[in-house]
């Protein structure tokens, strides 16, 4: 978590922005949790620690990690925002149950090894990707 503080510092000193309590104690609850939450989750979260945080400073300090490349934004077709930590993590892609919700972290150096084949033959140079695939796990079949 120190790395991601540090980044989040220097990220908001370039931008000549001020590392507040509320917005290291957001970065602290955001850093520590291991799953994707909305805005109104880490609200919850956070405003059991520091009643004094409005949700209005969780959303924009949300925005900020994300501008920082420290946060990603994912939408999982339910038409909420979520955020996953994308600092210090290996990449990975998504499957999505439309039933209950669950999402699944995937790895599968194949895909990769195929996705940088179709770039590489259409002469395509990618930034940055991302795979979801939406449908029913096992244990809702």
């Amino acid at each position: 978590m120190k790395d991601v503080n540090e980044a989040f510092r220097q990220f908001l000193k370039q931008k000549n922005l001020q590392l507040t309590m509320q917005r290291q104690l957001i970065v602290d609850e955001f850093a520590k949790v291991k799953r994707h939450l909305s805005v109104e989750e880490l609200y919850d979260l956070v405003k059991k620690r520091e009643q004094s945080i409005g949700q209005v400073t969780v959303f924009r300090t949300l925005k900020l990690l994300a501008e920082a490349n420290i946060a990603r934004a994912v939408n999982f077709g339910d038409k909420t925002v979520r955020y996953e930590l994308d600092f210090g993590t290996e990449h990975h892609d998504h499957l999505v149950c439309l039933q209950c919700g669950a999402v699944v972290e995937v790895f599968d150096p194949d895909l990769e090894k195929l996705q940088d084949k179709l770039c590489s033959k259409y002469g395509f140079s990618p930034d940055w990707h991302r795979l979801e695939i939406f449908g029913t796990c096992k244990k809702c079949k």
